[in-house]
């Protein structure tokens, strides 16, 4: 086995069994897709009991399920002399504020102008940790989604942030504009999130997903529109959007989950606060950024009954 491939033991439980192994994992695993899972299966990098498997293997009761992920094929991820708005920086970390419309990391098909590319023209050094296609990124906003976002420059110090995050010590707080009037002050939505079972580019609640908790503060009610403040238990991806959206409240201007707006190009979310205890130096720290213009704007025309 190459030392760099990662493996990962599942032991099947009584209300799993009957499920088929690749439906099972997509679900279990929102990084990996049924076809992503089929091919690991005929790469033999998926067994179960020690054993090869088929693609359509039905799990058992106490199945031991072993998977190895070889690792990822290297990118050519060049250095870009891209403007970074920096918040913070020391020898082991930094907090950046992301605008809106920036990637965070390359991908097939994207591998200019993302925030890794500009990071690697800024920095010397980043955590190796997630290799060279991501390196230094601790957590993700998504591509329409601004604000603040936590870049670790050594493996020490992302290690430390990401045992903030899995602890749920590490405060992550957002301020998104839903569409439609609530009439709550606060409330709490307690929903499991999974790949969608349909599109796999998609997220959705569902029964099997991996547990979520957003919890929202209302800040100001208008015509249409409510302006609420975010605050992340767990890290789902498109965790407000898909909650916001499940609860009949989409994002403003999110596409995916809800449908787009005139005046917003993309969803109108921003990661605002960030805290935690610095991995190194163990002082507790926190960042507020202020909200962008897009943002602002957008709430000044919320108050106009024609939005």
């Amino acid at each position: 086995m190459n030392k760099m491939d990662k493996t990962k033991l599942i032991q099947v439980t009584k209300e799993n069994e009957g499920k088929r192994i690749d439906a099972f994992l997509a679900a279990f695993d929102e990084t990996l897709t049924r076809n992503a899972v089929q091919r690991l299966i005929e790469n033999k990098n998926i067994v179960v009991n020690r054993r090869e498997i088929a693609k359509n293997y039905k799990l058992k009761e106490g199945d031991i399920i072993e998977i190895t992920l070889p690792p990822p094929t290297p990118l050519e991820v060049a250095a870009e002399d891209i403007p970074l708005d920096i918040v913070y920086e020391d020898q082991y970390l930094l907090v950046v504020n992301k605008p809106k419309g920036m990637v965070v990391h390359p991908a097939a098909g994207n591998l200019k102008g993302t925030l890794v590319n500009a990071l690697l023209a800024h920095c010397k050094d980043l955590s190796g940790i997630n290799g060279v296609i991501r390196p230094g990124i601790v957590h993700r906003i998504d591509k329409d989604t601004s604000g603040l976002l936590m870049v670790a420059k050594t493996d020490a110090a992302h290690l430390g942030l990401a045992a903030q995050i899995k602890d749920h010590s590490f405060l992550r707080e957002y301020e998104a504009v839903l569409c439609g009037r609530i009439k709550e002050e606060s409330f709490t939505v307690d929903k499991p999130i999974g790949r969608h079972k349909k599109d796999r580019k998609k997220m959705a609640v569902c029964e099997d997903g991996r547990n979520a908790v957003t919890h929202f503060e209302v800040i100001k009610v208008y015509d249409k529109f409510t302006h609420v403040r975010c605050r992340l238990e767990t890290g789902r991806t498109h965790q407000i959007r898909v909650h916001a959206a499940s609860i009949g409240h989409p994002v403003a201007g999110d596409s995916v989950y809800g449908k787009a707006h005139k005046d917003l190009n993309g969803q109108c979310l921003h990661a605002k606060k960030l805290g935690f205890v610095h991995p190194i130096t163990h002082i507790k720290m926190e960042f507020d950024s202020e909200l962008p213009d897009y943002f602002k704007n957008f709430l000044k025309k919320c108050g106009k009954v024609d939005i």
